[in-house]
């Protein structure tokens, strides 16, 4: 278990390190793009980036509000509020 934690620590100290660089002067906060993975964004045009950000956020926003649910849905339990305790 040790060993294993170790790997991770080291592996992700890695990417911080030489991976997930913040260039300077990026288009926006967050901008990782270092010339190390490359998705083509440069070549799109500002309403095509724009899109994108936008069906991001909204795939963000969703992913949020499934944890939610699933959190809600934990703390729950057996009883719901209106309908009373749920058979199995």
């Amino acid at each position: 278990p040790q060993a294993g934690l170790l790997q991770i620590v080291a592996f992700v100290g890695f990417l911080e390190l030489f991976v997930m660089k913040d260039i300077t002067g990026g288009e926006f906060v967050g901008d990782f793009r270092n010339g190390f993975i490359d998705f083509g964004w440069d070549s799109f045009d500002e309403e095509t980036k724009l899109s994108k950000r936008g069906i991001e956020l909204n795939n963000g926003r969703a992913a949020m509000m499934g944890i939610l649910g699933l959190m809600v849905h934990e703390q729950l339990g057996g009883t719901l509020p209106i309908v009373g305790e749920m058979k199995l």
